[in-house]
């Protein structure tokens, strides 16, 4: 049952809407709440203006982030909000003040209850005092004591009891995360159209303990203690070429259907840059964004990037809509190719690119040099929300990049 009501539940909301008037929201600040697992809140706030007649846009917001949305249908008193490059949708019924329904990811067949209020400018509210200040380095392990348990470093700033900042992986960072220190607890979120991050952890002067929640399908414990001088393992250590094999190379269908490998003329005697990625992925859409830009400023013909896209969407044909409207949105030049389809599952990816140890992360990037061999491997990406962390990985980039042009 479930499988059917999620794609026609769109449609749902639209059929039931009265056709003779069209409810206006109120423009400005709106606060918005997600029902999570173990039905915690997780609140961000969002500005809606009306930009002409019934066309709206909206501006998440988390942090230093503004995420704009522009495919906005309003129709009798029902809005459907359309995450800009992800699939996930919001559909809910309105009033000129509030809104209530559904986030929906249909290819994974997730819904999050969903509801907003116009003018709650405060993210989290009913908010008390803040007993410490959580600014600074935090070593991280997420699902401690278990053999799923990983490392990350807690960055935040604080001030006047609101709290900015990220957790960085050796996969990622977990975006912009914006919230409070309410007491001893910190409570921080991120929502970007795709991707529901809520945290929560009790906090002294040297320690947390908390609970990290993804939507309404995942949490995990998280413990932390104060380290100025933590670092993660370095990026470009933790995926490489197995023994036995000498070369890296695959033959994937790009949007057309035609079969591209990398030893294909169109890349020989040049500096390739290998993505492995998915339409789905906030890491991937901040490195993807950053190589659009990289490509922009610093033109090459020494050089070519190509992306091998993993995807959730169930069919191929949803597929390929994903990955050409990441490229259309985002001004993507460079080829994707379609490496997977209906699991983006790092097991089975490995498999299609069987020379590496494993696939651990999305994104993944693999530097070939102009003779073919595979120069470095950076795990992950850490993107704008890791600060210094990310305008030191620029200047690398652009660094190792020069180096292998001039060889």
């Amino acid at each position: 049952m479930r499988k059917a009501f999620i794609p026609i539940l769109m449609l749902l909301f639209f059929a039931c809407a009265p056709k003779d008037k069209t409810t206006q929201p109120k423009e400005g600040i709106w606060q918005a709440r997600l029902t999570v697992k173990d039905n915690q809140i997780l609140p961000f706030n969002f500005e809606l203006k009306r930009i002409g007649g019934d066309t709206h846009h909206i501006k998440i917001l988390n942090g230093e982030e503004t995420i704009l949305v522009d495919e906005i249908t309003i129709q009798g008193d029902s809005i459907l909000i359309k995450a800009p490059v992800f699939e996930g949708y919001i559909t809910a019924k309105l009033t000129n003040e509030s809104m209530q329904g559904v986030f929906v990811i249909e290819s994974l067949e997730r819904m999050v209850p969903f509801e907003a209020d116009f003018g709650l400018e405060q993210r989290f509210s009913n908010v008390e005092t803040s007993l410490t200040n959580v600014s600074g380095i935090w070593e991280t392990e997420f699902s401690p004591g278990t053999e799923d348990s990983y490392m990350g470093k807690g960055i935040f700033t604080q001030k006047d009891g609101i709290v900015s900042g990220t957790f960085r992986t050796t996969t990622g960072d977990y975006r912009y995360l914006e919230g409070v220190m309410d007491k001893d607890s910190l409570k921080i979120s991120a929502f970007d159209g795709a991707h529901a991050f809520l945290f929560q952890a009790k906090v002294t002067d040297s320690s947390m303990n908390g609970t990290f929640y993804s939507g309404n399908h995942f949490k995990e414990p998280f413990v932390a203690m104060r380290n100025e001088l933590y670092e993660l393992p370095s990026p470009d250590s933790l995926t490489f070429i197995k023994e036995g094999y000498d070369k890296f190379d695959f033959s994937f269908p790009n949007l057309v259907g035609e079969m591209v490998s990398l030893s294909d003329p169109s890349f020989q005697n040049k500096v390739v840059i290998v993505q492995l990625m998915g339409s789905w992925c906030p890491n991937c859409l901040d490195e993807s964004k950053f190589l659009v830009d990289y490509l922009e400023n610093h033109k090459n013909e020494d050089l070519a990037i190509i992306a091998l896209a993993f995807e959730q969407a169930k069919t191929k044909e949803r597929a390929l809509q994903s990955i050409q409207r990441l490229k259309d949105r985002i001004g993507i030049s460079y080829p994707i190719l379609l490496a997977q389809y209906g699991s983006y599952d790092k097991e089975k990816a490995q498999q299609k690119l069987p020379m590496l140890n494993h696939v651990l992360s999305y994104p993944t990037t693999i530097f070939v040099d102009k003779k073919g061999g595979v120069r470095k491997i950076h795990t992950g990406f850490n993107g704008p929300a890791t600060g210094n962390k990310y305008e030191e990985f620029k200047k690398e980039f652009n660094s190792f990049l020069q180096e292998l042009l001039t060889e």
